[in-house]
C-alpha cells in the first residue's frame, strides 16, 4: 500500500505553485473531459439539418400541424444539403453512436478499476476526437452508410468516459463532497450540450458544415493534452499533489487494496437496489437522448426556426439543466451534512424530480403548438428538472460501492445506453412527416417510461455501502455478534 507521505522532492517544488486543490483540478478537466465528449456526440444533430434535402413543406397536410417560419427565417436560411436521407434513415444515423458506446462500457469500468482511470478516460476522448475530424470526409465519400460505421467507432472511443470518471471521482473525491463535485464534472453534459448546439449553429450560419466536427474535434486533442500532463489516477500517484492534501484525501479515502478482489459479479447481479438504478438509467436515458438527439430537429423540422435561432434555442435548456445540476448537488449535501435526510432519501427525491417534473413538461411541450416561447419554455423547465438527476441516482454507483464504482456505472450506463439506440431510431419511424401529431405520440412514450422506471427507483433504491463493496459474493449482511 502507497504511504501518503511518500512524495519526489520536485513534486513537493512544483505543488507550490498550484493554488487549487489538485482534486478541484481534477474535476475541472473531469468536466471538460465530458463537455467534449457531448460537443462531439451532438453536433451531428444540428449539421444533419443542413446536410438532408430541404423537407418539402408545401406537400405537407393541413393536419399534420407543421409550423409558418420564424421571422428571421430567409429565403436561404434553411437551405438543405444534397443528401437524400429518410426520417427512419436519420434516425438509424443518429442512434448509431450508441451501439458502439454500449460496448465499451464494461470493460472501460473493468479497466478503469484495475488500472485507474486516466488512460482509459483520456484514450477513448482521443479516439473519439480523431473520428470527429475525419467524420467530413467520412460523409462525402461514403455517404449514411459509411457515417453510421464512423459513429459506432466513435461511440466506442467514449464508452469509456462514464465508467473511468466514476473511478476517478471514487479515488480523489472524498463523500462529503461528492454532490458538489460530482455535479460539477457530471455537468459537462449540459454545458457541453449548451456549446455543441449553440456554437454548431453559429458555425452552420457562417461557414461550411465540415468545420462543426474539425472544430470540436481540435477542441478534445487540445484537452487530452492538458490533461495527461495535469491529472493522475489516485492522490497516491500525483507527483505534485501538496502534502496536506495528500494526506487529507488519505484519510477520507483510503488506499485501495492491491490485492483488492475479483469483481462480485454474482451479487452485483443479484443486488436490488442495483436493479432500481439500472430501472432509473434507462427512464432517463430514454428521456435524456430523444432531446439531446432530436431537439435540434424538432426546432428545425416542426418550429422551423432558422439556423441560427435552432442553435440558440436548442441551447437554451441545457443551460438550465447545468445550472440546476450545480445548485442540486450543493444541496443535496447540504441535506446529508445536516441530517435532514439520509444518503438514500436524498437520492429518491432528486431522481423523482429530474423523471416525473420532465415528463410533464416534455408532453406539455407538444400540447403548446406553434407558440415556439411556450415550447421553448416546457422543454427548458424539462431539461432544468432533468438536472436534478446528477445528485440522485447518477451518484448512487459512488454510493453503492467506492471499490467497483466504474464497473457500476459501466453496468448501468451501457444498459441505459441501449435506449439511446433505440429511441432515437423509434423516433425516427414514429415521425416519417416530422408532424406535430407524430411528435405528441413520442412524449407520450416517453412519459410513460419515465415515470414507470422512476417509481422503480424511489420504492427499491439505496444509497447505502453494499456488502459487495468488499469483493463478497452475497447481498447478505453479516450477523451482528
Amino acid at each position: 500500500m502507497a504511504d501518503p507521505k511518500e512524495q519526489p522532492k520536485w513534486g513537493t517544488t512544483l505543488s507550490k505553485f498550484f493554488i487549487v486543490p489538485q482534486r478541484w483540478i481534477l474535476a475541472i478537466m473531469g468536466f471538460f473531459a465530458i463537455f467534449n465528449a457531448y460537443t462531439m456526440r451532438v453536433c451531428l444533430s444540428q449539421a444533419i439539418t443542413v446536410l438532408v434535402v430541404k423537407k418539402n413543406y408545401s406537400a405537407a397536410h393541413e393536419s399534420e400541424a407543421i409550423c409558418e417560419p420564424d421571422d428571421e427565417s430567409s429565403p436561404t436560411a434553411r437551405e438543405g444539403g444534397s443528401y437524400e436521407w429518410s426520417e427512419e434513415k436519420q434516425g438509424l444515423i443518429l442512434a448509431s453512436f450508441y451501439i458502439g458506446y454500449i460496448v465499451t462500457h464494461v470493460p472501460g469500468g473493468i479497466l478503469a478499476d484495475k488500472f485507474g482511470g486516466k488512460w482509459t478516460l483520456s484514450l477513448g476522448i482521443l479516439a473519439t476526437a480523431f473520428f470527429t475530424v475525419v467524420t467530413p470526409v467520412c460523409i462525402v465519400e461514403g455517404g449514411s452508410d459509411a457515417l453510421i460505421v464512423l459513429r459506432v467507432l466513435m461511440g466506442l472511443g467514449e464508452g469509456t468516459t462514464f465508467p473511468a470518471l466514476s473511478v476517478l471521482l471514487a479515488s480523489w473525491v472524498p463523500a462529503s463532497e461528492r454532490g458538489m463535485l460530482g455535479a460539477l464534472v457530471l455537468g459537462g453534459g449540459q454545458v457541453g450540450s449548451i456549446a455543441g448546439n449553440l456554437l454548431s449553429g453559429i458555425i452552420l450560419d457562417s461557414m461550411d458544415w465540415p468545420y462543426v466536427f474539425y472544430f470540436f474535434g481540435i477542441l478534445a486533442i487540445v484537452w487530452f493534452i492538458i490533461f495527461t500532463v495535469l491529472c493522475f489516477s489516485s492522490p497516491y500517484t500525483h507527483p505534485f499533489i501538496k502534502p496536506s492534501e495528500r494526506e487529507f484525501l488519505a484519510q477520507e479515502i483510503p488506499p485501495k487494496d492491491k490485492n483488492q478482489p475479483k469483481t462480485p459479479w454474482k451479487a452485483i447481479f443479484t443486488n436490488v437496489p442495483m436493479y432500481a438504478l439500472i430501472s432509473a438509467q434507462i427512464g432517463h436515458d430514454w428521456g435524456f437522448y430523444i432531446m439531446v438527439s432530436y431537439l435540434p430537429k424538432y426546432m428545425a423540422d416542426v418550429l422551423r426556426f432558422s439556423i441560427k435561432s435552432n442553435g440558440l434555442y436548442s441551447s437554451l435548456p441545457y443551460v438550465t439543466m447545468w445550472i440546476m445540476s450545480l445548485v442540486s448537488g450543493c444541496v443535496a449535501d447540504q441535506m446529508i451534512k445536516r441530517n435532514w435526510m439520509n444518503t438514500t432519501n436524498t437520492r429518491k427525491v432528486m431522481t423523482a424530480l429530474a423523471a416525473f417534473g420532465p415528463a410533464v413538461f416534455m408532453v406539455a411541450a407538444s400540447y403548446a403548438g406553434c407558440d415556439r416561447a411556450l415550447v421553448v419554455t416546457c422543454f427548458t423547465i424539462c431539461m432544468g428538472l432533468m438536472g436534478t438527476y446528477y445528485a440522485g441516482m447518477k451518484l448512487t454507483p459512488l454510493d453503492l460501492s467506492p471499490n467497483y464504482a466504474g464497473t457500476l456505472m459501466a453496468i448501468t450506463n451501457g444498459i441505459g445506453a441501449l435506449t439511446g439506440v433505440i429511441s432515437p431510431y423509434l423516433v425516427g419511424v414514429m415521425t416519417p412527416n416530422a408532424s406535430m401529431m407524430e411528435w405528441r405520440i413520442v412524449f407520450w412514450l416517453a412519459f410513460a417510461v419515465l415515470c414507470a422506471t422512476a417509481v422503480v427507483y424511489c420504492i427499491w433504491a439505496s444509497g447505502e455501502v453494499q456488502t459487495f463493496n468488499d469483493g463478497t459474493n452475497s447481498n447478505k449482511k453479516p450477523e451482528a455478534k
